[in-house]
């Protein structure tokens, strides 16, 4: 697992966490000081109307990196 907290992001915008599988991704939209948990099968990337600060926080008790899934980006739909 993973979690996201957002902040420093100006009034009136905006940062689109997208996650889920990388033939069917989802976003969610998060403002200042918003937090998102993303599971341990999911893509996470996220992108902002406006510069942001973030911070990534990880839980559980995977610390080899080795079951990672790479998925080109012209693959993600």
């Amino acid at each position: 697992m993973e979690i996201y907290t957002y902040f420093e992001l100006p009034e009136n915008n905006v940062v689109f966490h997208m996650m889920g599988q990388g033939e069917e991704t989802r976003h969610i939209v998060l403002q200042n000081y918003d937090a998102v948990i993303s599971p341990s099968w999911s893509i996470h990337a996220g992108c902002g109307t406006s510069n942001y600060t973030f911070i990534w926080a990880m839980g559980g008790e995977n610390q080899a990196f080795d079951d990672m899934d790479e998925i080109p980006t012209a693959s993600l739909k």
